[in-house]
């Protein structure tokens, strides 16, 4: 992994390589967009890339998978969940919810204990050893990335900050807009 990599592009195969005409024509489009792509589009893109590959490396560094993985940061930024609050944030079955706990468990990153106010109830909670060392394993990228803002002037934040923001709002609109998968066929 390293920040020289050029960006992926968004087009990997040619349209004739789909057998579907909608797909060969939205490929096609995005094609044609990215060639008119701002180097600001470009570069955030990459970044999309390399957090991808980040949370590849951090999965890898504590022997789980990329489901685990955003339990784990679940339950990191939440506190303990409930696991049907922690299904509802996976967007899985408790069912399967109920395996990945099973899998942090047995790595020792989270642990299952009763609820502090309904004792028929189960939380899980992130292991303070596991917490530390996720914690290890980001400040690099949490202080680096923080640390290259000290190289721009107030105005210049400002203006990052800016469109930072106006594309989390993008982001934001887009999954709010696109339709849930229609439902499995019977």
């Amino acid at each position: 992994m390293t920040a020289s990599r050029a960006p992926r592009p968004l087009v990997n195969a040619a349209a004739s390589d789909y057998a579907d005409p909608a797909a060969a024509s939205a490929e096609s489009l995005l094609g044609d967009r990215q060639a008119q792509m701002s180097q600001a589009s470009l570069s955030f893109r990459e970044l999309l890339t390399l957090t991808a590959d980040f949370e590849r490396v951090l999965a890898a560094h504590l022997s789980i998978n990329a489901t685990d993985l955003e339990a784990m940061e679940h339950l990191i930024e939440a506190g303990p969940l409930s696991p049907t609050e922690l299904a509802h944030r996976l967007g899985i079955t408790t069912a399967a919810t109920t395996l990945v706990i099973d899998r942090l468990e047995k790595a020792g990153h989270a642990a299952r204990e009763a609820h502090p106010s309904d004792r028929r109830k189960v939380r899980v909670v992130p292991a303070e050893a596991s917490v530390a060392r996720t914690f290890t394993a980001l400040r690099p990228l949490i202080f680096g990335v923080d640390a290259v803002l000290d190289d721009f002037a107030p105005s210049e934040r400002t203006a990052i900050e800016l469109y930072l923001a106006r594309v989390a709002d993008v982001y934001r609109a887009v999954i709010a807009e696109t339709p849930p998968p229609p439902p499995p066929a019977s």
